[in-house]
């Protein structure tokens, strides 16, 4: 009877420090989700977008997606070849400059292009859904990282 009461109590503890363990790893381990996917979310669930803006998002989405690909591809791309650079010059010599630089234009094309998107998927939007997007991308653009 004892040995059974121990093994209850070992049960039950170890089922609260799994509990403990999936509570613990949702609020500290899981990690932030993208703003990107914030955005979205307030456009598809909160702004009670009608049919036809839902279709045009979804033409200026997949449009961006391709573009997206390309330039982060692009970005991959730059990298190797800083890699290269720094592994011929194994100091900030010009090849690492170049690359450095060639790397920086694809980041301002990445990030020109993204807010040529958020500017899309803002002229889709009625003026009475406006003011909560804007909300949400200055709440993205000034959020902290963590």
């Amino acid at each position: 009877m004892r040995d059974r009461r121990r093994l209850l109590l070992l049960v039950l503890v170890t089922f609260a420090a799994a509990i403990a363990g999936v509570v613990i790893g949702r609020v500290y381990v899981v990690p932030v989700r993208p703003v990107e996917n914030e955005l979205h979310e307030l456009l598809h669930r909160d702004l009670k977008l009608n049919s036809a803006q839902h279709s045009r998002l979804e033409t200026i989405e997949k449009n961006y997606a391709i573009r997206r690909q390309a330039l982060e591809a692009e970005l991959r791309a730059d990298n190797a070849r800083l890699a290269e650079a720094i592994e011929a010059e194994h100091g900030y010599g010009p090849q690492v400059a170049t690359a450095v630089d060639r790397s920086h234009q694809a980041m301002g094309a990445l990030q020109k292009e993204t807010l040529e998107h958020i500017f899309a998927m803002r002229a889709v939007l009625r003026p009475d859904q406006t003011d909560k997007f804007d909300d949400a991308v200055v709440k993205a653009l000034t959020a902290k990282s963590e």
